[in-house]
């Protein structure tokens, strides 16, 4: 199923309460979706966009855009085939980390806006945002080492529902770490990275039917 809308900014109406919101940004149909933690993490309290506005969310972009996945790095780019996201969306006062009462306050409306996107990879960017995803969306949180995000960054890992690329935060990248993950997406993308299963076999003609 695909979604239809022409919007790239919250393309699917997110309305949580409060005034100041970096929300989801991108292709609805995404196959490749990056998880950020929130806006005074990886920027946009500015822009409205997810990692814009600081030095380290426009590291994180050229890397993406090494793949095709965004153009024109800065803070509006274009995507293509990638949408970005937040954890939290909602952007605080003095640049302080959003408390768990806070995070859980904006949980459903990033789970349904992953869920709507449907990607196939999810990057998830930092440690955080990492242990996340892998808890809520693999079976694999046990046995992934997320204490050591530099080891972890752009490796696959393999969910039950997704593939999971977890980023290493781009305010700690040193030399090589845009590159290493612009050549991990390369390869990745060179192969089927679909995560889809065939339900034709219970349908009465020959046709396979896909589904996520």
């Amino acid at each position: 199923m695909e979604n239809v809308t022409d919007r790239t900014c919250n393309p699917f109406g997110m309305q949580p309460a409060g005034d100041a919101h970096v929300y989801g940004y991108g292709d609805a149909n995404a196959d490749f979706h990056v998880v950020g933690d929130h806006p005074g993490a990886h920027g946009g309290a500015e822009t409205g966009v997810p990692f814009t506005g600081t030095e380290a969310g426009v590291r994180l972009q050229h890397a993406l855009a090494a793949v095709g996945l965004v153009t024109d790095p800065g803070e509006e780019p274009a995507v293509d085939n990638c949408f970005l996201s937040y954890r939290h969306m909602r952007v605080l006062d003095a640049e302080r980390e959003p408390t768990a009462a806070e995070y859980a306050d904006l949980e459903m409306f990033f789970d349904a806006e992953l869920r709507a996107i449907t990607a196939h990879v999810l990057l998830p960017v930092g440690r955080d945002a990492t242990e996340h995803v892998l808890g809520q969306y693999t079976a694999r949180r046990e046995k992934v080492d997320t204490t050591d995000m530099a080891a972890l960054h752009g490796e696959e890992v393999y969910g039950s529902g997704f593939l999971v690329v977890p980023v290493r935060d781009p305010r700690e990248w040193t030399d090589g770490d845009g590159r290493a993950l612009a050549e991990s997406l390369a390869e990745l993308m060179e192969r089927d990275y679909r995560r889809e299963s065939d339900l034709g076999r219970f349908l009465t003609g020959p046709e396979p039917y896909w589904v996520r």
